[in-house]
């Protein structure tokens, strides 16, 4: 008997060799993933598996968390390049970082210049539980200073989703929207993949990223997809193209 259903595609069959990931935590000991260079090497094997084969990796700077800086990040970055290469492991990959915004990031962006993702093109994230309070100002102030914000994970911050119609003045603001490519298979839960389903609905998604950590995240991408808007997923991560180098 025929479906009248149409099996959804799975995560990792949306992806393809000129897919460029512009968010992962792969660089050794210096935030929240990998841990080890053991770690890095797998999880880079395993996303070659899955058909990416470039990526720009982006450690957490959060000066009250992970206080990391651009040099540590860049020297962290050159030194896993070398050991990748002595595990026999050759992938280009580039380091930039994820700001977290807060009173010391919009202190730091106007006397220090930030690790971009390309060009002027800065990947930015905020607290999960509520906005910071001067945020409009940070983001004003970020453009003034030159620099384009793109906010990872926009469907993650639940204090929004009461009040779907704050993307779109965020939009308006000149943010960018980064889709994590695991909300598409319900691994934040069933809210949040309704949520990415409903900014994909509004076009409101510029490009996409992994946001990799370890293993389990891997494991996702061989998980059927649950949104619905799939024409418009597939022209966002055809975006990512940009990043290409």
């Amino acid at each position: 008997m025929l479906s009248f259903f149409k099996s959804k595609p799975y995560l990792k069959d949306l992806l393809s060799e000129d897919y460029v990931d512009i968010h992962s935590h792969l660089l050794p000991g210096i935030d929240d993933g990998a841990r080890t260079i053991i770690e890095t090497k797998n999880l880079v094997k395993s996303l070659q598996e899955i058909g990416i084969y470039q990526f720009i990796t982006t450690p957490h700077i959060s000066h009250y968390i992970w206080n990391n800086s651009p040099e540590a990040i860049i020297a962290n970055h050159s030194e896993t390049k070398l050991l990748l290469n002595d595990l026999d492991v050759k992938i280009p990959f580039h380091a930039a970082a994820e700001y977290f915004m807060d009173d010391w990031f919009e202190s730091h962006f106007k006397s220090e210049k930030l690790l971009t993702l390309k060009d002027n093109y800065v990947l930015v994230e905020m607290s999960y539980m509520n906005a910071p309070v001067q945020l409009y100002k940070i983001l004003f102030d970020l453009q003034v200073a030159g620099y384009v914000p793109v906010l990872a994970h926009p469907e993650r911050y639940l204090f929004y989703h009461k009040n779907l119609n704050e993307y779109e003045k965020l939009k308006k603001a000149g943010c960018l929207f980064q889709l994590n490519l695991l909300a598409l298979v319900g691994y934040y839960g069933e809210t949040i993949t309704k949520v990415a389903d409903h900014l994909l609905k509004k076009g409101m998604y510029d490009f996409t990223g992994t946001d990799v950590h370890h293993s389990k995240h891997i494991a996702s991408f061989n998980k059927r997809i649950r949104v619905n808007n799939i024409a418009n997923l597939k022209e966002i991560i055809s975006n990512n193209q940009f990043f290409k180098f």
